[in-house]
């Protein structure tokens, strides 16, 4: 058994049923965590009063850093890790507000002695739905969508092995050792949505980390999955950017760097066709954007 200790990382905004289940499924937990850092991105729901009322309760070590405007995840996770950083906690679970975490959840990933881990999600009807990456391609210039192998590939939870290593991540169970907090730097709050978790992931692989989905750590997801957002919408904006911005900075060669302006020039082109003016718009600003971070973040955490 572990004698590191743990702190629970939780960014939420502005569900707060959602939340209420997933705080009771932390307080639910075998292992009890250290610390439960809520970082409550300025919700305008009754978000507030479940957090106030948890702590009455005193169910959980429950922190509540209330943020002045919405940071988005990214910014969101920026500073909760950085708050559980500074307190000192060995590693630090990462979660948003929409997964319930099983029982022996922590228990499971509390005994792996290894720097990333994540756990393995599902839906509420116990179907297989971890979409990590078991591969992100930034070689092949050719690879559209870099993600081209996910962990729910394998079709259910009990077709996977103990163990599978992936190359990138959601901030959804994910669990990292403060020694790669240290030398890798805190996850980007740039990006604000879409991105981040996968920036922190290729930042902690490139420092010769492994990134390891184990099986039996099982999170429950209480949404569906809904990736096919608006590419014209402001939601689509941040999707293009921000895939632009992660090749630009990771690219493994001038082509994959090149790719996306492929992409602009493919939209562009495509605009009167399928009458996207707006996404037009969106990827040439986003792509103007992109190339203003090109720039890796600080590797310190001061």
């Amino acid at each position: 058994m572990s004698t590191e200790t743990v702190a629970v990382v939780v960014v939420t905004f502005n569900r707060a049923d959602l939340l209420t289940g997933m705080l009771d499924g932390l307080a639910a937990l075998e292992h009890r965590p250290d610390a439960v850092v809520v970082v409550d991105n300025h919700s305008t729901d009754h978000t507030p009063q479940v957090l106030a009322d948890e702590q009455a309760r005193a169910r959980l070590p429950l922190q509540v850093i209330r943020t002045e405007e919405n940071l988005g995840g990214a910014g969101g996770f920026h500073l909760g890790l950085r708050t559980a950083y500074e307190q000192g906690w060995d590693r630090a679970w990462l979660m948003d507000d929409d997964v319930v975490p099983a029982p022996d959840c922590l228990t499971v990933l509390m005994a792996q002695d290894e720097d990333c881990l994540t756990s393995v999600r599902e839906d509420s009807h116990g179907r297989l739905c971890e979409k990590a990456a078991t591969r992100f391609d930034l070689t092949h210039p050719w690879a559209i969508k870099p993600k081209t192998g996910m962990v729910e590939d394998f079709g259910s939870r009990a077709a996977m092995p103990e163990r599978v290593e992936v190359e990138n991540v959601a901030f959804e169970g994910f669990m990292v050792r403060r020694s790669v907090v240290a030398e890798i730097g805190l996850p980007d709050p740039t990006y604000f949505i879409f991105y981040d978790d996968v920036d922190f992931a290729i930042r902690a692989r490139r420092s010769g980390r492994r990134i390891w989905a184990v099986r039996d750590a099982v999170l429950v997801r209480q949404l569906d999955f809904d990736q096919q957002h608006d590419l014209a919408g402001w939601k689509g904006y941040y999707m293009y950017r921000n895939l632009f911005a992660v090749h630009l900075r990771y690219g493994e060669n001038p082509a994959v760097r090149l790719k996306p302006l492929l992409i602009v020039l493919a939209v562009l082109l495509l605009a009167p066709v399928r009458g996207g003016r707006a996404e037009a718009g969106n990827v040439i600003r986003a792509m103007r954007a992109a190339w203003g971070m090109r720039s890796l973040p600080p590797s310190s955490v001061d």
